[in-house]
């Protein structure tokens, strides 16, 4: 689903909409949505030379004389990565439910008006946070590019699949929002499903 690394000067966020067939070699990725890995650049200079340097040889690559869908991009502004947490929120945390599943189409236009509520909050708790509005993607955007997203998020597969734990930018971001004043009930409940969902594993095993 995506990776965040933090650290003294260090902050990335990359994510594609891929996963890994399970019946197909480890470096098999499987892109269901071809995006970019989007990475803020790093306040050491060494360490942005080796970034800009895996941004070009990805651009280089060539797969039986096809470009590859899928490229590093680097920016910097660290707030062009963290544009993913409103996608995050509004499809990817809510396919995780109760009972089985959803699909990040279906939690996106199950409910298109509460969708972009979720997505609307985040966003906004990006800019308290210092994002420039011209950093975020709209959420038409969004939305439509869910349209064709017809499975569960890598999250929703690994819970349902048994794992104990996973990255939980769900939980990052109620902890973020309450601690700027700008709590929200829909994500305050998607932390609550996933956390129910995850001790369940837990109490089982």
């Amino acid at each position: 689903m995506g990776t965040f690394r933090a650290g003294p000067g260090v902050a990335v966020f990359a994510r594609s909409a891929g996963l890994r067939p399970p019946e197909e070699a480890p470096n098999v990725l499987h892109v269901g949505l071809p995006t970019n890995f989007k990475a803020a650049a790093f306040a050491d200079q060494a360490h942005n030379l080796l970034l800009r340097e895996l941004e070009a040889d990805i651009d280089a690559v060539r797969l039986d004389g096809q470009d590859v869908p899928v490229k590093l991009k680097v920016f910097d502004s660290l707030f062009v990565p963290l544009a993913k947490w409103s996608m995050l929120l509004t499809g990817n945390y809510r396919c995780i439910t109760l009972q089985e599943p959803q699909s990040i189409r279906d939690a996106v236009h199950g409910d298109l008006k509460l969708s972009q509520a979720i997505y609307d909050h985040v966003d906004a708790v990006a800019r308290r946070l210092g994002a420039d509005p011209k950093d975020q993607v709209p959420f038409e955007k969004y939305a439509k590019a869910a349209e064709s997203l017809l499975k569960p998020s890598s999250a929703a597969r690994a819970v349902a699949s048994g794992a104990p734990f996973i990255e939980r930018v769900d939980l990052l971001l109620k902890l973020i929002s309450h601690q700027l004043g700008m709590p929200n009930a829909e994500i305050d409940r998607t932390v609550q499903v996933v956390d129910q969902k995850l001790n369940e594993k837990i109490v089982e095993g």
